[in-house]
């Protein structure tokens, strides 16, 4: 095998390779990257046997062929690298030749097989779905970070999407919050059983999908795959029954609070700078026209931050752990916010005032 492509065009897809791989496995050529090179493409593979990533790009073949290579070792051969062309070349079988085309520099890794490379699993074409990438990033934005890090309670380990009606639906939760969207869709979406998608396959969207054009999905009964620009991943689905979050989505709620994003947001984190570390505790107080923010260290001080707001109900003080507030702003759109509650010791509401498509349910504090 022999190509030659620029450095930094294979740098980058190296670089999502990495971030793939498990370091830990005991299965060696699981930390290997595999490269194959055939009619003016390279096709890249990576898996930990969870997440198997795939993607291509255009180079120069000389020699066609496959082999693979230890990830690690490639991504920071390749960062040290002048800009421009490099060549690599297969010289016999075990050995990785690696150079680049103006200078005197020669990297020889030892490869393992590209035979002894994992299958990665694959669904047929017909059976993939295409929607808006804007949105699905969107979705993904919205939810994610309701996830649960409890490894007890691994079903909430991860996003849940389904599919209600002509709906996409993306639900999030860590048992203390709850983060729900819904997508209509402008094509058909084929049925499908409720699944629970891993956090590490949709940051990668997140952070690899360009936004233009289609997401193309597919899903299987233990993989979800996902087609993209030039880019292919796959997940193993979590496992296990997802909560029946629409237990917990309150039908109505009969006060509602409206103030500023922006104004909110700065002042959230201007009083969590006072806050017990341990609870992460502030305090809301309402009345009419007025919200008043505030927290109190023991030992330390207090702060507290006056806004106004379109507010009309009952005087009340709710107590709430105030990353449960700040990271849903941080990911909403919109100039205002509005905060639904009936009782200040139940659920609240959060969602934007000019949206329906997606909202945020948080589960107030004890207020001592």
């Amino acid at each position: 095998m022999k190509f030659t492509c620029e450095k930094n065009a294979l740098l980058k897809e190296i670089a999502v390779a990495q971030e793939i791989i498990s370091s830990k496995s005991t299965i060696s050529i699981l930390s290997n990257v595999l490269l194959e090179a055939l009619e003016g493409t390279l096709t890249i593979r990576a898996t930990d046997l969870k997440v198997a990533f795939e993607t291509k790009i255009p180079v120069e073949v000389s020699a066609p062929g496959s082999t693979t290579v230890f990830c690690d070792k490639f991504l920071g051969i390749l960062r040290s690298m002048p800009e421009g062309d490099i060549e690599f070349e297969e010289k016999e079988q075990g050995t990785f030749l690696i150079r680049p085309v103006f200078k005197k520099i020669d990297f020889r890794l030892k490869t393992i097989s590209s035979d002894k490379y994992p299958e990665l699993p694959s669904i047929a074409e017909d059976l993939y779905f295409s929607f808006p990438q804007k949105e699905f990033k969107e979705m993904i934005t919205q939810t994610i970070f309701s996830v649960s890090e409890d490894e007890t309670r691994y079903y909430m380990n991860g996003v849940c999407m389904e599919k209600n009606e002509d709906q996409l639906v993306m639900v999030a939760t860590d048992g203390r919050r709850l983060s729900y969207i819904s997508k209509l869709s402008s094509q058909l979406i084929p049925n499908f059983n409720q699944v629970i998608i891993p956090p590490k396959a949709l940051n990668l969207v997140l952070r690899l999908a360009s936004g233009e054009g289609s997401i193309s999905l597919a899903v299987s009964d233990k993989n979800v795959f996902l087609m993209f620009d030039n880019q292919k991943l796959s997940t193993a689905l979590i496992e296990g029954q997802f909560p029946n979050y629409q237990r917990v989505i309150p039908a109505e709620q009969k006060y509602k609070l409206k103030v500023g994003i922006p104004e909110l947001l700065e002042a959230i984190k201007r009083v969590s700078l006072l806050v017990e570390q341990k609870s992460k505790r502030i305090y809301l107080e309402l009345s009419e026209g007025r919200l008043v923010l505030s927290s109190e260290e023991s030992d330390l001080g207090v702060a507290k931050e006056e806004l106004l707001c379109e507010y009309e109900g009952p005087e009340n003080v709710i107590a709430l752990n105030y990353v449960y507030l700040l990271e849903p702003l941080r990911v909403m759109e919109g100039s205002s916010v509005q905060i639904e509650y009936t009782e200040p010791n139940r659920a609240l509401t959060i969602r934007p005032a000019e949206s329906t498509e997606y909202f945020h349910i948080v589960m107030p504090m004890q207020l001592d």
